[in-house]
C-alpha cells in the first residue's frame, strides 16, 4: 500500500469559507476524509496544513525519513515566491506533484509563474478539489 502525504499551505484551511466562487464550499478537511475513504486499501493518506514558510520545509525535508512514498503539495500563495520551499522540494528523493485548486493560469498574471513547478514531478491545475484525486491516481 502506497503511503502519501497532502501537504497544503497558506490559507488553505479556509477553503469551504474562502472565495467559494473560486474554490467552492467544501472544506479541505471533509474534501481530504473523502479521499482516505475513496482510496481506503490502496494508500494510506496523511495530511498536514501550515501557514508558515519554515513549517512547510520542515515536513518536506522530514517525509522521506517518514516513510512516504510521494507528496502531493498545494503551496498556496508559496508556489510564486518561495525559492525555500523550492530549495526543500529539490533537495528530498521522493516525487512531489504540485496541486492547485484553481487554474493559475487564468487568475491574476503574478500567479502564472510557479517557482516549484521545475522541481516538481508533476503539475495539475483548475480542477477544482478533484485536483488533489487526480494527484493521488497519477501516482497509484
Amino acid at each position: 500500500m502506497r503511503k502519501l502525504l497532502i501537504i497544503n499551505g497558506p490559507n488553505l484551511n479556509l477553503i469551504g469559507v474562502r472565495e467559494p466562487s473560486v474554490y467552492g464550499t467544501t472544506s479541505i478537511k471533509e474534501y481530504i476524509n473523502s479521499l482516505k475513504t475513496m482510496f481506503d486499501g490502496v494508500c494510506l493518506i496523511d495530511e498536514y496544513q501550515s501557514n508558515h514558510e519554515g513549517a512547510i520545509i520542515d515536513t518536506l525535508q522530514i517525509a522521506g525519513d517518514s516513510g512516504y512514498e510521494a507528496i502531493i503539495l498545494n503551496a498556496g500563495g508559496y508556489s510564486h515566491t518561495s525559492v525555500a520551499i523550492r530549495d526543500a522540494i529539490a533537495a528530498i528523493d521522493i516525487p512531489v506533484i504540485e496541486v492547485h485548486i484553481s487554474n493559475i493560469f487564468a487568475r491574476e498574471d503574478f500567479r502564472h509563474t510557479s517557482v516549484i513547478s521545475p522541481v516538481c514531478h508533476g503539475i495539475i491545475s483548475g480542477f477544482g478539489l478533484m485536483s488533489y484525486e487526480l494527484a493521488i491516481r497519477s501516482l497509484i
